[in-house]
């Protein structure tokens, strides 16, 4: 195993009122009235070497106290934990480093500290610069960097001291598309080379793609532990329950309850008429939704997006924008959008399928699968981008060429 923890607790202080004057201590024989608060309470869970395993609950759940106990920030009251190889972690923005120094100061003080000798860090120092691309800054005071900049030159640090288990929690939401993308795209090589990773995140479209196992935590426990698509899908039908939401409906989605019109089971078809979960750049690909009519509708609209696994938004379009009337509608039926050649770039892409009273699309939809389907497409070629146009280059005599 990569990480164990065994009945694991840990508790904190809690003051109510700290004593801020010597005779106060010495009168009372403490620094304050405090009371103590158990913010984990026998967490016992294993992560095999090469597993990634996505923390989720709401917040004050523990999460976060569970990541530093495994990135030994932290050291457990009750209870044991193994962690085997080198950890490296990325849970505080900021953490390790000194606003006065520079950030190459910033770069030999953080990987010190994560174990790495100074031939090493001399080795690998323009490796760290190239991926944060702060080169232009790298000897500016790191107090003059963005909370961006310094995510990452601390996630370039971390991923750069080559560890076997990486621990992260949020970071990854700070920072610009591009490089949330770089850090998507290494965490995926990590992973195909065998790292193991601990992360909290409460996109649940980031935890169902990267991770494979994912344990729900509620009030310092581990109320259930398992395949990530199962977990997850458990997790959001009890905030369905707290919120009122309607069935069906993910939690990121800004739908309402609704019953009379509902989205059935989305499928994503390929060339072959195939359900995928991948396909190579260019290729057709059918996006097929079942609904099921409870109370007839006259003018509903359905709705398909496609985002980034970043959050970039990539294309939407609706059947009334693109003049394809659905009602009246009395009876359940299917309907399928259908793209040629889905010219998108290699990555992994999320689709979104949303259902509206009517072309007021402004309007919350009354039934939602927000950015729940995941496609990966694999690259044909070197192109960069979003997405491939189509074009042609022409070639012509230069004006020199012309006038002689």
């Amino acid at each position: 195993m990569a990480i164990e923890l065994d009945g694991v607790s840990k508790r904190y202080r809690v003051y109510r009122e700290r004593y801020r004057s010597l005779k106060e201590v010495l009168m009372h024989h403490r620094f304050g009235e405090w009371e103590e608060r158990w913010a984990l309470r026998e967490v016992s869970l294993q992560v095999e070497r090469g597993s990634t395993l996505g923390l989720i609950g709401h917040n004050g759940a523990g999460k976060s106290t569970t990541l530093k106990l495994i990135a030994r920030i932290l050291v457990p009251d009750r209870g044991r934990i193994q962690v085997s190889g080198r950890a490296a972690g990325l849970l505080e923005l900021g953490a390790g480093f000194q606003p006065e120094y520079t950030g190459r100061e910033n770069i030999h003080l953080n990987a010190s500290l994560m174990g790495l000798t100074r031939r090493e860090i001399d080795a690998r120092f323009d490796d760290i610069v190239s991926f944060s691309e702060l080169d232009d800054v790298i000897d500016t005071p790191l107090r003059t960097y963005s909370s961006g900049m310094q995510m990452r030159l601390g996630f370039a640090v971390a991923v750069h001291s080559r560890p076997e288990v990486l621990v992260v929690d949020e970071v990854l939401a700070v920072g610009d598309a591009a490089f949330q993308r770089k850090c998507m795209d290494w965490i995926e090589t990590f992973q195909g080379a065998g790292g193991t990773i601990a992360m909290v995140s409460h996109n649940l479209g980031v935890v169902r793609e990267v991770c494979d196992v994912v344990a729900w935590m509620e009030r310092g426990r581990i109320v259930r532990m398992g395949e990530a698509e199962g977990v997850v899908d458990a997790y959001i039908e009890k905030v369905r329950e707290e919120t009122g939401l309607a069935s069906g409906e993910t939690i990121d989605s800004p739908g309402g309850p609704h019953h009379d019109i509902e989205i059935g089971s989305v499928r994503l078809i390929d060339r072959q008429g195939q359900e995928v979960s991948q396909i190579g750049a260019g290729e057709p690909l059918v996006v097929e939704v079942p609904y099921r009519v409870y109370k007839a509708m006259a003018t509903p609209v359905l709705g398909v997006a496609i985002h980034r696994n970043d959050g970039a938004y990539i294309y939407g379009t609706n059947t009334h924008v693109d003049g394809q009337e659905l009602g009246p509608l009395d009876k359940d039926g299917l309907v399928r959008l259908c793209y040629p050649s889905l010219n998108l770039l290699g990555g992994t892409y999320l689709v979104s399928v949303l259902l509206f009273a009517d072309s007021r699309t402004t309007v919350a939809p009354i039934d939602a699968r927000w950015q729940q389907y995941r496609l990966r497409v694999e690259a044909n070629g070197e192109d960069s981008g979003l997405v491939r146009l189509d074009h042609r280059w022409e070639l012509s005599p230069s004006l020199e060429g012309r006038r002689s």
